[in-house]
């Protein structure tokens, strides 16, 4: 185009333009005209407008205005299915920027009515669509109109959920289930929209259902206890006794997760909408199956699958178990519990003890694989043979050992020592120690032998009874002290007993724990064994013996003063005899006063007698006096008699 022919517009009133900005009027009305067409809007209003266009990063919206304004996708992520021509809130944030650009905002329209807007859904039992945004502990965050909820990972479906994950970034529908107002809190759920229609599906399903219906079915869930089948909008539970005829320890170990299986309806509650089912069910029994000639003493192989205190159940094929009682495993007395034996996973052999197939019950033996040692025990151990065993167990009485498995003997406590006192086998051995026995009886019918330990060594009794005589004095230590009195420790090894009496000193103190000490036998028992002593016999014998013998002098002393004072009196009556004779005499001599060779004679005579008297009368005092001293010497020997027979009958 040549330039030379453009032309100033004619009539264009330039001066006016130059004052006014708007020349002329045309101009005003035509601007006029185009103002009416827009709508009045102002800065941080809430308006609706209309998606123009949108790209994967912009989104251009028409609100009426001379411009539209563009808003990040970003913006619109919780509505995916966002298209040209839907209508969505904006907030006006600028009129126009430096650059005449609409500024508008999705999100703080949406942040604007968020909270009326849920206030409301909840009212409304309303559904809404919300965003899940991030994770969080527990479950999801979900964009709600501009406002975060929660969604609990037990909300989000009607079956578990194992990857959280796949949640994300997705817009779901959810309803709101509660909000805390004061916290601002709100939380939704997406289950609670399908259990509703869950609900009608289960009646209809549950309506239509028989025992013994067979049904397709995928494991939904797996539990210690069973599986959880969907069946197709109900579901089922398969306990883990129902899984398989052979025991189940994990039902990991029979279904996976998502499997598809065929289960057959065990059992219904319409009420509480429950199903049992079985998959075992859909298999014979393998009791049916088992092998017909199979009988009792036949030997058979299995895997221990379940132990037990008093036994193990024994898989020989699977669905069929048979039991080995813990008394069955091993001749031996001293398996207390069947871990001590096997434990599960073991692989074993046994012998079919019993056989019932109506009640599908079996039990094995172990043991029987091994001879009975006791078919003959009397040849193996005859009495008076010696052996070394092992002590087992402890009793009051005595010492429970085993020769070997399955042959078990009793040592009496009395059997253990010829000297020593044992109150209790554990002063003597320990558990699980060797121990060298004699056998001393054989009971078969109870399998049970009678052995001695002490029997191995000559009776050293015999020497002590030639040692320990009744009186002998020895030295012994008290090594233990009793209620009843002590325990004392002699030479050659041997011990004795002295009740507290016998234990009191000569200053009167009583001996104590640990003394050394002179003791005298008073009493010495082969038989049973007891060698009775005394400390305080010692000094008390002697004692006794000086007073025997200070009595007796006493008692002799007394007689013969008895005796003496008894003397005079005899004197005085022989001599008042004699005086008698005399006045006859004299009487005689005056009457013979003239023949005096007959009076001498008569004088004579009468000295005579009284001579006689005398001496007669000395005898008598004298054999007195020895009979005082022998009745002296028998009162001592009395009385020493009955304090030893009052000892005696003491102890």
């Amino acid at each position: 185009m040549n330039t030379k022919d453009i032309k100033p517009l004619e009539g264009f009133d330039w001066e006016a333009y130059e004052h006014d900005g708007v020349k002329t009027t045309e101009m005003k009305e035509a601007e006029k005209a185009y103002e009416s067409t827009l709508n009045k809007i102002t800065d941080n209003e809430v308006v609706d407008g209309v998606v123009a266009s949108l790209n994967d990063r912009e989104v251009v919206v028409n609100i009426g205005y001379k411009s539209e304004g563009i808003i990040p996708r970003s913006e619109f992520r919780y509505n995916p299915e966002l298209k040209e021509g839907d209508t969505v809130e904006v907030y006006i944030e600028n009129q126009e920027d430096k650059k005449g650009q609409l500024i508008l905002s999705h999100k703080k329209a949406r942040e604007a009515r968020s909270w009326e807007r849920v206030n409301a859904a909840l009212e409304n039992d309303e559904i809404v669509k919300g965003f899940v945004k991030c994770r969080t502990k527990g479950g999801m965050i979900v964009d709600v109109f501009g406002t975060e909820a929660f969604l609990p990972g037990s909300q989000i479906d009607v079956k578990p959920i194992r990857d959280y994950d796949t949640f994300v970034g997705k817009t779901m529908e959810f309803k709101i289930v509660k909000i805390n107002q004061e916290y601002r809190n709100v939380v939704v759920s997406h289950k609670a929209l399908i259990e509703a229609e869950l609900e009608q599906q289960k009646k209809e399903i549950i309506s239509k259902l028989e025992k013994g219906q067979i049904l397709e079915g995928t494991v939904k869930n797996i539990t210690s206890y069973g599986v959880f089948i969907d069946l197709g909008g109900v579901d089922g539970l398969i306990h883990i006794t129902d899984l398989s005829w052979g025991r189940v320890s994990d039902p990991k170990e029979v279904v996976e997760l998502d499997q598809k299986l065929n289960v057959v309806i065990i059992d219904f509650d319409d009420e509480k909408k429950r199903i049992a089912l079985g998959l075992k069910q859909l298999t014979p029994h393998p009791w049916d199956a088992l092998d017909k000639n199979l009988k009792v003493g036949d030997k058979v192989k299995g895997k221990v699958v379940v132990m037990a205190d008093y036994g193990a159940f024994i898989e020989i094929a699977p669905g069929v178990e048979g039991l080995i009682h813990v008394s069955e495993m091993s001749w031996s007395a001293h398996l207390h519990s069947a871990q001590d034996f096997m434990k599960v996973g073991d692989e074993v052999e046994a012998v079919i003890l019993t056989l019932d197939r109506d009640e599908r019950k079996m039990s094995l033996g172990v043991k029987q694989l091994k001879e009975d040692p006791w078919s003959k025990v009397e040849e193996k151990y005859p009495v008076g043979s010696q052996h070394t065993a092992k002590v087992r167990n402890f009793t009051n009485f005595g010492v429970f050992v085993e020769i070997e498995e399955g042959v078990d003997g009793l040592i009496h406590i009395s059997d253990l020592s010829w000297t020593k006192k044992i109150k209790h086998p554990s002063e003597f051995t320990q558990i699980g120690a060797d121990i060298e026995v004699q056998v001393l009886d054989i009971d078969k019918t109870n399998r049970r032998l009678s052995l001695g330990h002490k029997q191995l060594e000559e009776n050293p009794w015999n020497n002590f009874e030639t040692i320990f005589t009744q009186d002998s004095i020895h030295t012994g230590k008290i090594v233990e002290v009793l209620d009843k009195g002590a325990v004392i420790s002699l030479e050659h090894g041997v011990e004795g007993f002295a009740t507290p009496k016998h234990l009191v000193k000569e200053d009167g103190s009583q001996a104590q724990l640990g003394e050394e000490l002179e003791f005298k036998v008073i009493e010495f028992n082969k038989d049973a064994k007891r060698i009775i002593l005394s400390h305080s016999r010692i000094y008390e014998d002697i004692q006794r013996a000086e007073n025997k013998e200070r009595k007796a002098a006493n008692q002799a002393a007394k007689k013969a003063r008895q005796q003496k004072e008894q003397g005079p009196a005899i004197q005085n009556k022989q001599a008042s005899t004699t005086l008698g004779d005399l006045d006859a005499l004299a009487s005689l001599k005056a009457n013979m006063t003239a023949e005096k060779e007959p009076a001498v004679e008569a004088a004579k005579e009468v000295k005579e007698t009284a001579k006689e008297a005398v001496k007669e009368t000395a005898k008598e005092v004298k054999k007195a006096a020895e009979t005082a001293k022998e009745v002296a010497e028998e009162v001592v020997e009395e009385a020493a008699k009955e304090v030893a027979e009052e000892t005696a009958a003491e102890e």
